[in-house]
């Protein structure tokens, strides 16, 4: 049967066109991911921001950012926001635990799916999120407790300890210390005679170390902060009060960040306990898969190491953040 040319251009024509709908349709349903970020109070929350960042660009998600500069009012109206404008996916890392079921009931009444990344919330409704993925703080402080006592178990006499505290209410603050003292009250020669907040920031950390230093001065074996930044800003306390960290004053900290390897090089800091901030990748092929309607476990937890810093040096190279 013979074809003519008019036929020929306009079946042509209607393949190009429903060859061309596909992408359309795709270009139609990129993912929306809004994130609702705590802040920069510290060098882990940076490089945890920027890993969110680049991940989503990589996996081809839309992503719509906020910074909440510490303040949960902040994030509360960031995912009202998200809500308002129909994201696919809702994610935050909460500032504090609680306070967050009356803005999660209105994401669930627009099912939009949320997802919690490195702090959780405390709820009595855990169909509120579909997911927790992140660190386990607890382990975290556990892991603190036991090379503290390892390191101190012939020490005679009692070992006085001051804390510094991460955010008041924080997930990690809270755990951080549960896991720490879970572990040294075994052995009543551990004992924290000071514990306050330095709100995860290097500032504040040196701040309250000199209040601390004032304090107790020599009377200080160790100082257990709950993240680097905070270590650091305390080892500038030490130092202007003539005392030598890491030899005079043991110290603790958690996040493993690289200013925390380059203080264990420097003989400043005695050990960090890692926290990686690089969720990124996780948090992406999470969002791909709640859309694409896999059921996720409740609670995905990262793979952490510890660094005393007789290795430092050795491991520093490879750091990421």
């Amino acid at each position: 049967m013979a074809i003519n040319r008019r036929t020929l251009t306009s079946a042509l024509g209607a393949a190009s066109l429903i060859g061309m709908l596909p992408v359309a349709a795709l270009a139609q349903k990129k993912l929306v991911l809004g994130f609702a970020q705590v802040g920069a109070e510290s060098e882990w929350r940076t490089a945890n921001t920027e890993s969110i960042k680049s991940a989503a660009k990589e996996a081809g998600i839309e992503l719509k950012f906020s910074d909440a500069q510490q303040k949960q009012e902040n994030q509360i109206k960031a995912i009202r926001s998200y809500i308002a404008q129909k994201v696919d996916v809702i994610a935050f890392s909460p500032v504090v635990e609680t306070g967050w079921d009356t803005v999660l009931l209105e994401a669930k009444a627009a099912k939009i799916p949320v997802v919690l990344t490195d702090r959780s919330v405390n709820s009595k409704d855990n169909s509120l999120y579909v997911t927790f993925m992140g660190s386990d703080f607890v382990e975290e402080g556990r892991k603190a407790g036991r090379w503290l006592t390892e390191k101190m178990k012939d020490q005679k006499g009692d070992v006085n300890i001051v804390e510094l505290q991460g955010t008041v209410g924080s997930a990690p603050a809270i755990d951080r210390k549960k896991g720490f003292e879970e572990i040294i009250k075994a052995d009543p020669k551990f004992k924290i005679i000071r514990s306050q907040t330095g709100d995860f920031t290097r500032a504040k950390g040196k701040e309250v170390m000199e209040a601390f230093l004032k304090a107790d001065g020599k009377k200080i074996n160790v100082l257990y902060a709950h993240n680097d930044d905070m270590a650091i800003g305390a080892i500038q306390a030490i130092e202007e009060a003539g005392m030598k960290p890491a030899t005079d004053i043991t110290i603790i900290s958690i996040d493993g960040v690289k200013g925390a390897f380059e203080a264990m090089i420097a003989g400043k800091l005695n050990v960090s306990v890692e926290c990686s901030p690089l969720l990124g990748p996780q948090l992406m092929s999470a969002v791909k898969d709640i859309k694409a309607g896999k059921t996720l476990p409740k609670r995905i937890v990262t793979v952490e190491s510890i660094f005393p810093m007789e290795v430092a040096a050795k491991e520093f190279p490879s750091r990421k953040y």
